[in-house]
């Protein structure tokens, strides 16, 4: 007998539910075409939208969204202060920053509290799916090339400040060869560039990065960036 085997009704074929995202923006139309991408894809299902960051919320403790697409600037609560207390969940959603990419202090100290990335609100559609999953995938979504320019203007050109005891003693775990993986990091270096620049392989570099996240109780990339700075690792001019 030749041909495919059919699978009886009873059991369909397994399937997996699409990822449910939440839109907050105090801007309808910027909701609205954020909605028609992510709706456009299988995978993806906008669950609601709000306005505001009590909005939001409310509407991750009722519709328990995998993401959040969180503005910055808006009337009543904005999205620095919903991003803090949904990121001090325990089980909280996941947050995207919905930006200009003017980079404004409010958009960094997101980052800083939680959020996973940065998305531009202009952003063609191609990169806006690609950006959504990716910080769906567990990955931080702030490219390389753009991490110095974010540090520079936030932590670099803000009101110098020394380090603290603890985060001197944390820095001290690290070994000198993470080290000098982490101030290549906060650099703006890609992985396959800090692997040609120390001579190893970049599976090595991620293995140190690894560590060093471990070692720093950091949870990802950026965040391993803002301590190089605020530890006084790197400092400008380096």
């Amino acid at each position: 007998m030749t041909g495919p085997i059919p699978i009886p009704a009873s059991t369909p074929p397994p399937t997996s539910s699409p990822s449910r995202v939440l839109i907050c923006d105090d801007q309808e139309l910027i909701r609205m075409g954020l909605r028609m991408v992510v709706d456009s894809q299988p995978d993806l299902t906008v669950v609601g939208e709000a306005a505001d960051g009590d909005a939001a919320i409310a509407g991750a403790a009722a519709l328990e969204p995998d993401l959040v697409l969180m503005d910055v600037r808006m009337p009543g609560l904005d999205g620095l202060a919903a991003t803090e207390h949904l990121c001090a969940q325990p089980h909280g959603p996941r947050i995207l920053v919905v930006t200009t990419f003017d980079l404004d202090e409010y958009a960094y100290a997101a980052l800083r509290a939680g959020a996973n990335g940065f998305l531009v609100k202009d952003a063609p559609a191609e990169e806006i799916l690609v950006t959504v999953r990716a910080v769906l995938r567990g990955e931080v979504m702030v490219a390389p090339s753009l991490t110095r320019r974010l540090v520079e203007r936030f932590v670099l050109h803000g009101p110098a400040s020394a380090s603290t005891p603890a985060q001197r003693r944390r820095l001290a775990a690290l070994t000198e060869r993470e080290r000098e993986v982490l101030a290549l990091v906060a650099g703006g270096l890609a992985n396959g560039e800090i692997a040609g620049r120390l001579f190893v392989g970049e599976t090595t570099v991620k293995t140190h990065l690894g560590r060093i996240l471990t070692k720093l109780g950091l949870r990802d990339r950026i965040h391993a960036v803002i301590f190089a700075y605020e530890s006084g690792l790197v400092r400008v001019g380096d």
